[in-house]
């Protein structure tokens, strides 16, 4: 079992960057696919980026692609979601994702994102 701990949201003026990262316990990060979802007040929780175990294979929703790099560092346990060129859009509670081969799932806390002037 994997625990994940979310850092790095808060306030950021529109046209700003943040950059969020997700520190993996308990368990190897390697073993598991990660992704960054988000869900904003009134809406259903979306996927913005998944990458799989080894890093190979990354994938954006339509809306973040080229803004959002997603990234992991295994030797670290951590994931990353550097976000650029936040729109008031991207308001949202963000959480990261962990799976395994067993398509189990893990959650981190969620942590706020605000883009606002």
């Amino acid at each position: 079992q994997v625990q994940l701990v979310e850092s790095g949201g808060g306030l950021v003026q529109p046209g700003g960057s943040l950059r969020r990262s997700c520190a993996a316990s308990g368990s190897p990060l390697r073993c598991y696919a990660m992704s960054w979802y988000r869900q904003a007040p009134g809406k259903e929780r979306e996927l913005v980026a998944r990458i799989t175990s080894g890093g190979d294979s990354i994938s954006y929703a339509g809306s973040v692609k080229g803004r959002f790099p997603i990234s992991r560092d295994n030797a670290k346990n951590t994931l990353y979601l550097q976000m650029h060129s936040l729109k008031p859009e991207d308001t949202a509670v963000y959480y990261c994702n962990a799976r395994n081969y067993g398509n189990v799932e893990y959650w981190g806390q969620g942590t706020q994102v605000t883009v606002s002037s």
